[in-house]
């Protein structure tokens, strides 16, 4: 599991775009100062250097294919069907 900030990304796909820049699809886990922790999905776009573009909680997609293919890319890799209990934390899936 790889820390990024407050957030841990527990999988990630990308989707290699203009000037090496990468979209990113993750499967995170978001820790708060007050100890909570919230288990959710993102896209994030990351840097030709390697790290990610933080843009206040918003990322730029350019097209719904885009999406669409990093989302089926996750659940190729058998992470996109997680889905989240009544305390917002992962449940394997059925």
């Amino acid at each position: 599991m790889a820390v990024s900030g407050r957030v841990a990304i527990l999988n990630e796909v990308t989707l290699h775009k203009a000037g090496d820049w990468q979209l990113c699809f993750q499967r995170c886990r978001y820790m708060y100062d007050d100890g909570s922790v919230q288990d959710g999905f993102r896209f994030i776009w990351r840097r030709p250097d390697g790290s990610l573009q933080a843009a206040r909680g918003q990322a730029r997609i350019p097209s719904l294919k885009d999406a669409r293919l990093l989302m089926a890319e996750a659940e190729k890799g058998g992470w996109g069907q997680f889905e989240l209990d009544a305390n917002d934390r992962f449940i394997e899936p059925n």
